[in-house]
């Protein structure tokens, strides 16, 4: 998916294109799951369309559900999607400061590079 540490840093364009498309990826993930919730929600509970997505998105953003659970399907949903999007919000953040990262060693492993070339190779003497 990144370019290896011998190639090139990537042009800045090219940079921000890697980073529109895991944003994207990133917003699929995001709707896929808000739409898991308001099934999940609307088949445990329920619920109307907006309420299972209002009490979906309050769990994805950590808040907690809106509405007080009445079924046991809907608890065991609500904690398993509770669980689920803990998890997700980790792997979110990751997802989007990835390139980020992957850059930063890149400039730096460049930087390294350019500092090697003066020095002399191990096993030789640098002799005057």
């Amino acid at each position: 998916m990144f370019e290896h540490r011998s190639k090139p840093l990537l042009p800045l364009n090219r940079f921000l294109k890697r980073l529109i498309r895991n944003f994207g990826l990133l917003l699929l993930l995001i709707l896929f799951s808000l739409l898991a919730g308001s099934i999940g929600y609307r088949v445990t509970e329920n619920m109307s369309w907006i309420e299972a997505f209002y009490n979906a998105s309050l769990i994805m953003s950590g808040m907690g559900p809106a509405d007080s659970i009445q079924t046991d399907a809907g608890k065991i949903f609500a904690s398993l999607y509770a669980l689920y999007s803990g998890l997700f919000l980790i792997a979110a953040i990751g997802l989007s400061l990835l390139p980020f990262f992957h850059r930063m060693l890149h400039i730096l492993h460049i930087e390294e590079e350019i500092a090697d070339i003066g020095r002399p190779e191990e096993g030789t003497k640098n002799e005057r």
